[in-house]
């Protein structure tokens, strides 16, 4: 039996030719401050690890458990509030989420030892664990599908910002202030959050999944066509292929997808593709936010005070690859050429690049080639989260979305579990020469991403096998 697809009335404060507007890059400037609000909460404990670990009188492998702990109900939390989030309104969860969030930073700024730390940062890692998704599923919700990705690799961007703003500012609050203090600030941070959110915070009224017609160009009659499972014509757009050759099949609408059961959505080549990948890029993520800072003071020999300012260059990296990603998908998606190659082999070598720049680190000549390629090499190799969540919203169906997104979200998290303890581990056996051999050890993970993302990443292919019916055939980009 067929659906009848239907037209949905654009969401209030949207154009209707393109599915942004004033409400919808309001609702997007938010959640880049919720992410870069939820990004310098993780990372205080790594810009005070010294301070931390002098004051409880911890060895590294306690450290890294210790923020390991962080990560133990976060895949759990993402699973649950992902599948809500296909149910529950986006703007309460992201709301519960923020005051939750604050409320967790408490115990340990008000005082205590290690069991203390790790209470706290479990509880905030149960509240922070969906973030991410949720706030890319918000955030997808008011544009549609071939225009996500700007907005999706803003909300993203919010992580590297989290970091670039806030690692000077609480560097010298700890060296003056003390590392409670620093986590007194973040909880204040979190409630003003919170407050904008109840006031400005709205749901947006676009299916995420795949939209029909998602790579065929940017213009609107494309969009009007396609939402009505039409194919496009000649005549789509600027940057649009128009020679003559077989154009794509159309996919479905979002309203006539299959609904597929996750067990399929999760064997599919491509989520277990992208979900590898962007695995190997959080370890990278996890290792930045936890041991960088210590890296730079302890083996390569920076004062306290410009660790704080350094530790930023790999993030900033990050935004600018972030940025270029963004701007290269999308004006290959203009041209006609299909996912795979626009986000599969992107991101791919995006990792690829990061992974080089690690394996590198020991042929290095001196602190600042070091500082360079360790900066490089963690800065593109973090840089896959975009490129994760648009692939599993182009590959879910709508109403599996939040849950795909959620459960890929826990599964790349565990990294978060594993690294921080091993490099701990790392650091404990080997000394300072353990922080290098961690370096090395993400390059080579970086490249088993990479080669997941060329090898397994291709939407289309596996959205076209959900939904039971042929893939379509492989346009190039003109």
């Amino acid at each position: 039996m067929t659906a009848v697809p239907t037209v949905h009335r654009p969401p209030a404060g949207t154009s209707p030719a393109t599915g942004g507007g004033p409400r919808a890059w309001t609702v997007t400037a938010l959640l880049v401050i919720f992410m870069m609000v939820n990004f310098a909460d993780k990372s205080v404990l790594g810009l005070a690890a010294d301070e931390i670990r002098s004051d409880l009188h911890l060895s590294a492998t306690q450290f890294g458990l210790a923020n390991s702990a962080f990560f133990l109900l976060f895949s759990v939390a993402a699973v649950a509030v992902g599948l809500a989030a296909d149910r529950l309104s986006a703007k309460t969860l992201i709301l519960v989420m923020a005051v939750l969030w604050s409320v967790a930073q408490v115990p340990a700024a008000f005082g205590g030892g290690l069991a203390v730390l790790v209470v706290s940062r479990v509880l905030l890692g149960a509240a922070e664990g969906p973030a991410f998704p949720v706030a890319q599923k918000a955030t997808l919700a008011w544009f549609p599908d071939e225009r996500r990705n700007l907005p999706g690799a803003l909300v993203t961007l919010g992580v590297t910002l989290g970091v670039i703003v806030s690692a000077p500012g609480l560097s010298w609050m700890i060296q003056h202030h003390g590392w409670r203090a620093a986590l007194w600030a973040l909880a204040a941070a979190g409630l003003v959050w919170a407050v904008a959110w109840a006031a400005f915070g709205a749901d947006g009224g676009h299916v995420v999944g795949t939209e029909a017609g998602a790579e065929a160009g940017p213009t609107a009659g494309t969009e009007a066509r396609s939402s009505l499972g039409t194919q496009a014509g000649p005549t789509a757009g600027p940057g649009v292929a128009t020679d003559a050759g077989p154009r794509p099949q159309a996919p479905r609408s979002p309203e006539t997808r299959t609904d597929a059961p996750y067990r399929k959505i999760f064997a599919s080549r491509t989520w277990i593709g992208v979900t590898l990948a962007y695995f190997t890029s959080y370890w990278s993520v996890a290792l930045m936010l936890v041991w960088l800072p210590s890296y730079l003071r302890n083996a390569l020999g920076y004062p306290a005070d410009l660790a704080g300012t350094v530790v930023v260059a790999p993030w900033l990296v990050g935004a600018l690859a972030l940025l270029a990603q963004a701007g290269v998908t999308g004006r290959l998606m203009r041209r006609g050429a299909g996912s795979r190659r626009a986000r599969g082999w992107v991101g791919g070598g995006l990792l690829a690049l990061g992974a080089a720049c690690c394996l590198a680190v020991p042929l290095a000549d001196g602190r600042t080639a070091t500082t360079v390629l360790v900066a490089l090499g963690f800065g593109l190799g973090g840089s896959y989260a975009t490129i994760a969540a648009t692939t599993v919203a182009e590959l879910a169906p709508p109403s599996r979305a939040g849950g795909a997104l959620g459960t890929m979200n826990a599964v790349v998290t565990a990294a978060g579990i594993a690294a921080p303890a091993v490099v701990g581990a790392l650091v404990d056996a080997r000394g300072t020469d353990g922080y290098q051999t961690a370096v090395v050890l993400s390059g080579l993970l970086l490249a088993l991403g990479a080669a997941a993302s060329f090898l397994l990443v291709d939407p289309q292919r596996d959205t076209a096998r959900l939904d039971g019916r042929p893939p379509a055939p492989t346009v190039r980009p003109t």
